[in-house]
């Protein structure tokens, strides 16, 4: 098995996860901002997310917002 690797490409604000070094055989558009790649056998090898940056900014606030929601306890200043 290969090592998994993460490569951020600042300039074009894109992250590529690598779960394996065996060569792409097709991929599949998620959604506009997310691709997965598989190899021959149909196994997940890596995922592309364009516009980065946003992508995981707003996946941080609804994570958060979402813990908050189960705290109503907890006051936001």
């Amino acid at each position: 098995m290969n090592k998994p690797h993460m490569a951020y490409f600042e300039n074009d604000d894109v992250l590529h996860l690598s779960i394996s070094d065996d060569p792409e055989n097709r991929s599949v558009e998620l959604s506009p901002d997310i691709t997965v790649e598989f190899n021959d056998k149909g196994e997940l090898i890596g995922i592309e997310i364009l516009n980065a940056s946003a992508f995981i900014r707003d996946s941080i606030l609804e994570s958060v917002q979402a813990k908050m929601l189960r705290f109503p306890e907890v006051q936001t200043v």
